[in-house]
């Protein structure tokens, strides 16, 4: 990182905050941007602010699809993305299981994704990967997701601000009331509106 100008960048969950979320999604049919993203992320590549996506998909280690589902996902993302003028710079996953899941694991082939590892969030390994290849100031830079466990690994990763997307169970999180958005493109807003000076709870 020494040799790298730090800058502000956003961390963004997968499922529920940037595509619709479908439980263990598997079919590339399936993956739909949810409404204002693309413009939030154009907002974002316009200020040439890098956007990483971290997302846990332990439907790999669970059976549901293999490891190569989940990049297939990531390029027909990247596809529904560019065809709207938009993208994002870092792609990462996590497809690990912890052994002490109930969830039954039949094949061999399966075992090694059931590990206790270090980037299924909360844990922020993920986090700490995207501000190093993406130059990041965890400072300047803020997570964006629809469950405490992203906002979670982005604060154990030093970054300065999250933003959890709540529908009607706000009152289900742990993140404070003031920094619950109804989108992702309301987390962008908020998090510009901070850069620019502004408050970051709200304008």
């Amino acid at each position: 990182m020494k040799n790298k100008k730090r800058r502000p960048i956003v961390l963004a969950d997968r499922d529920g905050t940037l595509i619709r979320d479908v439980p263990y999604l598997s079919r590339l049919e399936d993956i739909t941007l949810l409404p204002g993203v693309a413009e939030a992320l154009r907002q974002l590549n316009r200020r040439q602010i890098p956007v990483a996506m971290v997302t846990n998909q332990s439907g790999v280690a669970r059976g549901y699809f293999p490891e190569s589902f989940v990049l297939e996902s990531h390029a027909r993302l990247m596809e529904l993305l560019a065809g709207e003028d938009a993208a994002i710079q870092g792609l990462y996953y996590c497809p690990h299981l912890s052994p002490e899941d109930s969830h039954p694991v039949s094949e061999a082939s399966l075992a090694r994704y059931r590990k206790a590892c270090s980037c299924r969030k909360p844990e922020p390994e993920l986090v700490f990967r995207a501000l190093y290849d993406l130059g990041g100031d965890p400072d300047r830079s803020a997570v964006i997701g629809d469950a405490d466990r992203d906002i979670l690994a982005g604060f154990s990763a030093g970054v300065k601000l999250g933003y959890r997307i709540v529908g009607g169970e706000a009152g289900s999180s742990t993140v404070p009331s003031s920094f619950q958005v109804s989108s992702f493109a309301e987390g962008v807003e908020r998090f510009l509106t901070w850069l620019d000076g502004g408050d970051a709870r709200g304008f």
